[in-house]
């Protein structure tokens, strides 16, 4: 048995070194907006998912990827190549969350990718927001000290249309909450520029990105978003 065991451990351990090599390259390929790239680390996850298709981190990798990629098509306002990426990552999401529905990752990356889906699908709005909320929910509900969790509820809110609830005001609490829980997150700061910006409070998101792109100088998008900002 033991040596069973230890068999066993050697296998979480190669996996885990495994994502931890992959979510960086998929950093790395979001920051430089590199969707070329992007897209060949979401071929490779999708493979690997079909392969292991009662693994639910595979399955939580391939849904990690789709929305890496989604997010930069939609940086890039190519809002069917976010939509053709996300939804393949819902289906994704959905799958790693029947296997272990205790992790509040994937709940996260569920309600991101629901989100993804908004802005191409207008008509589907009312039931991917609705889908985004109910898992960013169970999120909070699993890790509610989460920053990444309160980033991605603001980020739904952002897309969702004030008149089903959500719009720049709602997503700027949010963001704000995740930046209580984590000053580091630099994603938070992000988003917290772009809800400001939507609401034309220019000097308030210039210091925003300014303070995102001190955390994390590659990000591409941050810089565009700071550069496209006037000073007022």
């Amino acid at each position: 048995m033991m040596w069973m065991w230890r068999v066993f451990t050697g296998m979480v351990a190669t996996a885990a070194l495994l994502h931890a090599a992959a979510v960086p390259a998929l950093i790395k390929a979001r920051d430089a907006q590199d969707r070329g790239t992007l897209e060949k680390l979401v071929a490779s996850a999708k493979t690997d998912a079909e392969k292991a298709a009662k693994d639910a981190d595979a399955q939580y990798r391939y849904a990690l990827a789709s929305s890496y990629l989604a997010e930069v098509a939609l940086e890039q306002k190519d809002k069917g190549a976010a939509e053709h990426a996300a939804e393949p990552g819902i289906r994704a999401a959905d799958a790693a969350i029947a296997l272990k529905p205790g992790q509040a990752e994937y709940h996260r990356v569920l309600a991101t990718l629901c989100g993804q889906v908004i802005p191409a699908n207008v008509f589907g709005a009312l039931t991917y927001g609705k889908r985004a909320k109910d898992a960013i929910e169970k999120a909070k509900q699993l890790d509610p000290k989460g920053s990444m969790v309160w980033v991605a509820d603001g980020v739904g809110n952002y897309y969702l249309p004030p008149q089903l609830g959500g719009g720049p005001d709602v997503a700027m609490r949010s963001f704000r909450k995740a930046i209580e829980l984590d000053q580091n997150n630099d994603e938070a700061w992000l988003w917290l520029g772009m809800a400001q910006r939507k609401k034309q409070a220019n000097n308030e998101a210039r210091k925003s990105f300014e303070k995102s792109l001190a955390l994390n100088p590659n990000r591409a998008w941050t810089k565009e978003m700071l550069s496209r900002t006037p000073a007022t």
